[in-house]
């Protein structure tokens, strides 16, 4: 799980000894630590000692670039949603200009990597833990859900240019919710269905969602 999140979400940085790092690599590192803490040990050991340990670096360094862990969670959050948004702007951009294959480019993009990782739930379900007893939590949690349901409705208008604004916010929140309760089910464990017919069944449930 390790390796995963740090090869594929977090991405690998080789922070190289001896060579004073900027402001934005310690930040970083930090905020990478972080999100390795949460999907190892969950919010109740993401603790000062645990992240600077992670990361390699002193306590100091930490309160220097961050208003405790609490900040540094919350930066954490922004950061990974930000990079899972970019992972499926790749996809809708690969797919080139016909509109219904960039719309089928970012459903399916949600059961391929970086997105499909295991390590990647586990930082996700620490981060759900605290969307209801933290406001600045809720906050960007419906930011996120919020950018990406924006995202799918405009392409599905794009792919069906008969669809109403109406029609579009609710296909958006129908093939929302399939795909990611089909990604939570491939993430827990993948022997009752494989990427492959996750993907195969949102397809479907778009080309229906177009036809209405």
């Amino acid at each position: 799980m390790k390796q995963k999140l740090e090869s594929r979400v977090n991405g690998p940085r080789e922070r190289a000894r001896f060579v004073r790092e900027s402001a934005d690599v310690r930040r970083q590192a930090l905020i990478d630590a972080t999100a390795l803490c949460l999907a190892e040990k969950g919010v109740g050991g993401t603790s000062v000692r645990a992240i600077c340990a992670r990361a390699g670096v002193s306590s100091g360094l930490l309160t220097h670039y961050f208003d405790g862990v609490d900040a540094l969670i919350l930066a954490t959050y922004h950061d990974v949603g930000a990079r899972v948004s970019a992972a499926l702007d790749a996809a809708v951009e690969a797919a080139g200009d016909d509109p219904r294959n960039r719309l089928r480019a970012c459903l399916l993009a949600n059961f391929a990597p970086p997105v499909l990782d295991p390590g990647l739930l586990a930082t996700w379900i620490a981060f759900w833990s605290l969307v209801k007893s933290d406001l600045q939590i809720a906050a960007i949690h419906a930011d996120v859900y919020g950018g990406s349901r924006a995202q799918l409705e405009a392409l599905l208008r794009a792919a069906a240019p008969a669809m109403t604004d109406a029609q579009a916010r609710i296909a958006a929140i129908s093939l929302t919710a399939l795909v990611d309760g089909l990604w939570l089910e491939l993430c827990l464990d993948r022997s009752a269905f494989s990427p492959e017919e996750a993907q195969a069944m949102v397809d479907k449930a778009m080309h229906q969602a177009l036809e209405t």
